[in-house]
C-alpha cells in the first residue's frame, strides 16, 4: 500500500510560546510542517535558538532567515534600535515602541514564497487579540487583506491562517496546557537576557496567562 502523502503548510516560528502553539496545532491537524524563523535584529534573539532547539526535537525542517541586512530601513522600535523596552501591560500606549515597521508583512511574503517553492498550501502565524491593541499587523483586517492578496500572488493560492486571531494569550495557554505542550521549550521576554526581565509586556502577558489558567510559568524570571 501507497503512503498517503499529507498537505504541506508553513508555520512562521519566532521560539515564542503564541507560535509553540500555533505548530502543534498544524502537527495536530495532520499538516507535515515546514517551519521558518526570522533573524530581524530583535534584542531577544536567543528566540531563535528556543527554536531551533524544537524543530531539532520533533525532526520538523526548519530554516531561519537573516534580515539583519533590513535593519536600518526599520529603524524606531525598541526591539531592534537601541531604545529601552517599555515596561507595563500590551494596553498602555508605550508598548507602542515595540513595533517594527510593516515586520509581519515583510514575514508572510517571504513565508508564501517559501510555501509556492515547496507547494505548501497555508502559512501559519501567531497573531492573537492581544496584539490588537498595539501591533496593526495582527488585527483582524491585515490578515483578511493578505489572505486575500495571496490568493492572487501567484499561480498557486496560499492560504495566511491565523488560528487564534480572535483568542488572547490565556485561551491560546489554554488550549496549549490542553496538548499537554511543555512551555519551558519557548521564549518570550524581549530582554534577551539569561533569564526573563518580568516586566515587559510579552512577560507581563505571559505571566498573566499562567495566573489565569491556576499554572505555573516553568520560565525563570529576574
Amino acid at each position: 500500500m501507497s503512503e498517503v502523502t499529507k498537505a504541506k503548510v508553513v508555520v512562521i516560528f519566532s521560539g515564542g510560546m503564541d507560535s509553540f502553539t500555533v505548530l502543534h496545532k498544524a502537527l495536530s491537524q495532520g499538516y507535515e510542517v515546514y517551519a521558518v524563523s526570522f533573524n530581524y535584529g530583535q534584542r531577544h534573539d536567543k528566540e531563535l535558538i528556543y527554536a531551533a532547539n524544537v524543530c531539532k526535537e520533533l525532526s520538523i525542517t526548519h530554516k531561519i532567515v537573516d534580515l539583519t541586512s533590513l535593519n536600518p530601513l526599520l529603524a524606531g522600535s525598541s526591539l531592534t534600535d537601541n531604545i529601552d523596552v517599555p515596561e507595563g501591560h500590551y494596553e498602555e500606549t508605550s508598548m507602542k515602541s515595540t513595533v517594527v515597521p510593516n515586520r509581519n508583512m515583510i514575514m508572510l511574503s517571504m513565508a508564501v514564497g517559501y510555501a509556492v517553492s515547496i507547494s505548501a498550501e497555508a502559512v501559519y502565524f501567531g497573531a492573537h487579540s492581544g496584539d490588537h491593541a498595539i501591533y496593526p499587523d495582527c488585527r483582524t483586517e491585515f490578515v483578511e487583506a493578505m489572505n486575500a492578496v495571496c490568493q492572487i500572488a501567484n499561480y498557486a493560492p496560499v492560504d495566511i491562517r491565523a488560528p487564534y486571531l480572535k483568542n488572547d494569550k490565556i485561551e491560546i495557554l489554554a488550549e496549549g496546557l490542553s496538548m499537554g505542550l511543555d512551555y519551558r521549550k519557548t521564549w518570550t521576554c524581549y530582554n534577551g537576557r539569561d533569564k526573563a526581565c518580568g516586566k515587559c509586556g510579552a512577560c507581563q502577558e505571559r505571566l498573566e496567562a499562567f495566573e489565569k489558567n491556576k499554572a505555573v510559568d516553568p520560565l525563570e524570571y529576574e
